[in-house]
């Protein structure tokens, strides 16, 4: 079947492909509603050697660093993404998605402190409480392990929680999804009548109706009815003296 024939198929049985197409229009437009936008929001942190660490290079952090940040680091994210931590920022007015990770491609003690949403304002206002809440958390480690304040290792913002961004990729996928899906089945129900029609329509599938059985059926009956009269009228004739 080339394009010409499917466009005349479609053309023939548009009484079923437009109500299809129909349905299709308000499955996206349902999707559409029900699915929201989601916005975004991140802050860049990295942890910082200790005052006592950096006495070395004349207090600058920046110019000490050590493995072994980057490896709190990772702790400290794992920690931020437990159901205590989760249970603690709700407490806090935490709203939506968080997430705390090791930056990507970071070359050092780099994390990427985001939350994701549906209103754009508690989202940002969620990633200001996330990002105060993990220096809270860096500092409760180490004094837990009676750190001096002067050995503790310190938190530095590098890039503040952003403007909220909208998320679109998802919703964008929902769309297409159910708008490919509305359109295939239409043509499937399309072509199946048009094959239910093409199989009643062949030759040879053609039953006599009823009636015309019947005056069939009554043709050789007459028929034989006559003959018998006829063979009785003769047996009489020849008997009568």
């Amino acid at each position: 079947m080339d394009l010409a024939e499917i466009w005349r198929v479609m053309r023939r049985r548009w009484y079923v492909l437009l109500p299809g197409l129909l349905l299709t229009a308000a499955l996206i437009a349902g999707v559409y509603v029900l699915v929201p936008v989601e916005y975004r929001s991140q802050s860049t942190v990295t942890l910082l050697n200790s005052k006592k660490a950096t006495v070395a290079f004349d207090g600058n952090p920046f110019l000490s660093t050590q493995a072994s940040l980057t490896g709190m680091a990772d702790g400290l994210a794992r920690n931020l993404n437990s159901d205590d931590s989760r249970a603690g920022l709700k407490a806090q007015g935490v709203t939506g998605e968080y997430e705390a990770k090791i930056a990507d491609n970071a070359q050092g003690p780099f994390m990427w402190l985001s939350v994701t949403g549906t209103d754009p304002a508690a989202v940002l206002k969620s990633d200001q409480v996330f990002t105060a809440y993990a220096e809270k958390r860096l500092q409760e480690f180490q004094s837990q392990q009676s750190v001096t304040p002067e050995a503790m290792i310190r938190m530095a913002t590098i890039v503040p929680p952003q403007k909220p961004e909208a998320q679109t990729k998802t919703r964008l996928q929902y769309l297409i999804m159910a708008g490919a899906l509305g359109f295939v089945l239409s043509l499937v129900a399309t072509f199946f009548v048009e094959a239910r029609r093409r199989r009643s329509d062949k030759p040879g599938r053609h039953r006599p109706a009823p009636a015309e059985s019947a005056e069939s059926d009554a043709v050789p009956d007459a028929a034989g009815s006559g003959a018998g009269a006829s063979r009785t009228a003769r047996t009489s004739a020849g008997a009568s003296p």
